[in-house]
Formats: C-alpha cells, sequence, structure tokens
C-alpha cells in the first residue's frame, strides 16, 4: 500500500540526511531525535498512521489513477464536488489531530502539486517535457506518498516595487547557468516551513518585485541535494512535558531559509525556467489558487472550532459565563465560525469545471474567508487572553506539583469546576496559544498565511464580478427618474 504509514515516514526522514544549521551548528544527529524537530516530526508521523488505520483507508485514501493501489486522499484530482467533499473531510480529520495549528501538514502542499499538475498544460508552452516533468513528479508523490516543503518567496532585502538586486553575489536564487545536465542555482529563498522533515523542496516563483527571468523558474529537488541548506529560525521548543507546553511539544513547525549553494537541478526535475508569463498563469489560470485556499480554509475552520471549545472550557473553569461580556465574546466567535464554514461550503456549491478538466472551489467565497480570517484570528486571541485575565500571569508548572510546594499550589490556584493540577493544564495551554513564542508566530503565521492581506484583499476586488449588481441599481434609477406632470 503505497500510503505510508508514520514508522515508514520517520525511517525515510532518517535516510535522508538533510543539511540543516541551527544557531550557526550543523545538526548532525538524525532531525527526529533533535528535541527541536522531534516533537513536529512524531506527529506529523501520527498524522500518515491515521491514513493506514482500518477504519480510516475508506475516506482517508482512494484508488491511485496510475496502480489502483490505495494513495493518500490529499492527492486526488477532484472530478465532481463530491470529490471536493471526500478531500475536505479527509483535511478535517488530519486537521482535527493537530487542532489545526500545523499549517503544513501533508495535505497542503499534495494539494498544491495535484492542482499544478492538472495545469500542466501551461508549462508545457515553455517545452512538453517540462510539462511531463510536472506530471511525472505528482504521479511519483502519489505513489510514494512523498512530503514536500516548498518556497514561493525572495529574501526582504528592498520590498520597494522599483528594487533591482545588482550584486554580483546573488540575495535571491536565480539561475546562473544552463549546463547538459540541468540549471544551476545560487541564492536563498523563504520561508520553507518544515525545512528539513519533508523528502522534497518544491520551488516556485511569486509575485513581488519583477526580478527579471533569471528568477523565473521553478522545479522539485530532493531535501539532501547537494549544496542545499536549511537555516533554522529561533527555536519556540521549550520542552518536550505536554503539560507544561501542550502545543509547542507537538506542533511546533520550524521555518527555515532555504540557501542554494550551486545546486545543480536535473532537467527531469525542472518545470520551466526564464519565463515569467508562465510563472504568472500557472497561479492565475491553474485551480492552484482556488485548491489550496481550499485545503487552507478547512483547516482554519477546524482552528476556530477549537478556539470555541478552548474558550468555553476556560469559561466553565472559572464559572464567568453569567457575564454579558463573556457572552459577548463567544459571540463574536461563533459569529466567525459560522461565516468561514458558510463561505466554505459556498465554494464547494459553487465549484465547477476548469479549463484543465478538474473540479474546481469557487475562489471568491475562499478569498473573502482568508481575508476574514487573517483580521479575525489575532482579535480572537486577543479575546482568549481577555477572558483567562490575570490567571495566565500565575501558571505552575508541572515540576510543581510533586514538589513540596505541591499542596499550596492544590489549595490555592484550583478552580470551580476543575482542581488545581486541571486547571493548570488547560490555563498553560490557553497561555501557550496566546502568550507564548508559539503562539506569537501562530498568530503572526495566519496574519500572512497565504501572503499579504492587503494584496489578498486587492485580488478580491479586482476579481470579484460586480456588474450584476451595478446594472441593478442603475436599473432601479432609470424606474425612479422624474415622471412628467399631468
Amino acid at each position: 500500500m503505497p500510503a505510508i504509514s508514520g514508522i515508514e515516514y520517520l525511517q525515510r526522514m532518517k535516510a535522508l540526511k538533510p543539511n540543516v544549521w541551527l544557531k550557526g551548528q550543523a545538526i548532525t544527529e538524525d532531525l527526529m531525535m533533535h528535541p527541536v524537530y522531534k516533537g513536529a516530526m512524531q506527529t506529523k508521523a501520527s498524522l500518515y498512521d491515521l491514513q493506514v488505520e482500518k477504519e480510516n483507508i475508506s475516506f482517508m485514501t482512494f484508488p491511485s489513477p496510475f496502480t489502483q493501489n490505495r494513495v493518500g486522499m490529499s492527492y486526488l484530482e477532484p472530478k465532481t464536488k463530491e470529490d471536493l467533499q471526500k478531500r475536505r473531510k479527509m483535511i478535517e480529520y488530519w486537521a482535527n489531530a493537530t487542532c489545526g495549528m500545523m499549517g503544513r501538514s501533508p495535505d497542503y502542499m499534495n494539494t498544491a502539486l495535484m492542482s499544478l499538475s492538472a495545469a500542466s498544460a501551461i508549462v508545457g508552452a515553455q517545452d512538453e517535457e517540462f510539462s511531463k516533468n510536472l506530471r511525472n513528479m505528482y504521479e511519483t508523490a502519489l505513489e510514494q506518498d512523498l512530503s514536500f516543503t516548498h518556497s514561493f518567496i525572495n529574501p526582504q532585502v528592498n520590498r520597494s516595487s522599483y528594487y533591482f538586486e545588482t550584486s554580483r553575489q546573488p540575495v535571491a536564487a536565480k539561475v546562473m547557468k544552463k549546463t547538459a545536465d540541468g540549471l544551476v542555482i545560487k541564492g536563498a529563498r523563504l520561508l520553507a516551513t518544515e525545512g528539513g522533515m519533508t523528502d522534497e523542496v518544491l520551488i516556485f516563483p511569486s509575485g513581488g518585485n519583477n526580478l527579471g527571468d533569471d528568477y523565473a523558474f521553478a522545479f522539485s529537488i530532493p531535501a539532501n541535494t547537494p549544496g542545499l541548506k536549511f537555516i533554522c529560525r529561533e527555536p519556540f521548543h521549550a520542552g518536550e512535558s505536554a503539560f507544561n507546553y501542550p502545543l509547542s511539544s507537538r506542533f511546533d513547525e520550524m521555518d527555515t531559509l532555504l540557501v542554494f549553494e550551486n545546486v545543480l537541478v536535473p532537467w527531469d526535475r525542472v518545470f520551466f525556467y526564464h519565463r515569467q508569463d508562465i510563472a504568472f498563469n500557472l497561479f492565475n489560470k491553474s485551480g492552484f489558487i482556488s485548491h489550496a485556499l481550499h485545503q487552507v480554509v478547512t483547516r482554519q475552520t477546524v482552528k476556530m472550532q477549537f478556539l470555541i471549545g478552548l474558550s468555553q472550557l476556560l469559561i466553565n473553569s472559572m464559572d464567568v459565563s453569567e457575564y454579558e461580556h463573556i457572552q459577548l465574546k463567544l459571540s463574536e466567535m461563533i459569529l466567525g465560525l459560522e461565516s468561514m464554514h458558510a463561505l466554505l461550503l459556498k465554494s464547494e456549491a459553487e465549484a465547477k469545471i476548469d479549463a484543465f478538466g478538474t473540479m474546481t472551489p469557487s475562489s471568491h467565497p475562499l478569498y473573502a474567508a482568508i481575508n476574514l480570517f487573517s483580521k479575525l484570528y489575532p482579535h480572537y486571541i486577543g479575546l482568549l487572553q481577555q477572558i483567562g485575565a490575570g490567571g495566565l500571569l500565575v501558571l505552575p508548572s508541572e515540576e510543581d506539583f510533586t514538589s513540596p510546594i505541591g499542596r499550596h499550589v492544590e489549595q490555592y490556584l484550583q478552580g470551580a469546576s476543575l482542581d488545581a493540577k486541571a486547571k493548570t493544564k488547560l490555563f498553560r495551554l490557553v497561555w501557550e496559544l496566546t502568550m507564548s513564542s508559539f503562539g506569537t508566530r501562530q498568530t503572526h503565521y495566519e496574519r500572512y498565511f497565504f501572503g499579504d492581506p492587503i494584496r489578498l484583499a486587492k485580488n478580491l476586488y479586482s476579481g470579484y464580478a460586480r456588474e450584476k449588481y451595478l446594472e441593478r441599481v442603475k436599473d432601479f434609477l432609470d424606474q425612479t427618474k422624474e415622471r412628467p406632470q399631468e
């Protein structure tokens, strides 16, 4: 069965040995044993385990169109609205397993690769071999259940619209030369979340500064390709105790800078190069945006459900549900959840077959949802802080309960409906989500998950058909013209 289990994922990662750097030193031990990577990799392994459990196989996998083997549902190219719903059910299941905290669970990039492969004719405009490369990558990933990190972003040296690189040594990754064996890439790319803990690195250009054709390329290479480095950000891992750090001990996905030191990308791994027009068409004429947003909004809806459940449990622990301001805070969250869910379902109800034969959800409700969530999530985190109030500032640790001062903690930190240990466990969860480095990263991550919120809003404005509404108002005005006096 090609759909892999958790142990198969971990064995593959152990054999891969990518070049990962943390705080100025190369990580030479197995990443799966390193404290900064261990929790997230074990969680990711548990996701793979879920898809091969006997009771889940029917809805988390499907027969491969190439071999009929059972493969991960996130790779399914939907042909009907029912297919879209099947994909969403699987995405929801994985998102619930991580409380919506892992933005780069495997289904995200599996979805992206599926949608890009379905539109492979776009890259065929340069060379039909590139179209074949993209389809082959999809088939290989589907059959082997590969996982991907990716980068669409150049380093933020100068974000002005007129910036051009002039240094002899590139900053943004660019094509240095073509050889008989492939493209040679040098420079850096942002922001590879889960860098080092995936099979592959998928590179595509995105919007932003127009740096020229040397920067317009796409390819996928193994994470252990010679010359490729992953440079980690400051780790948010504070300990392995699920009591003290219930989220970061399991869900902290490392973000990395990708450095290419004259990396050779073989021709059979290249999807296009030196073509800004293909880069534009691939993002704007394929189903990539709609399908990726469908996965993102599904996860974010699950995350919002978790926030509501956490808020209510916090309220119950202090018996403050009678207060009007508490009820208003929860009502705000419920309004957001119901809006997100309605927009998600609307995108499926209005799905259509695109130019490449893929059933593609409507992008307008999804653009509206992700714009909404980028504003709502930071606000809801603030509401959680307000509900927890001063209780979030006095949090004992797991170790306190087994120490000589344990009896004091048990006596003075109990809740209305929980003993002190259960209450502390709950409050530490709220604290880590709202006030820790992990929680702050989550808030920032969701604010910019699919790009600059201003640019996303502009995309919604420029792409949304308003003509029929305009005509309706004009018709109304025509009907209300002053009538001649009799």
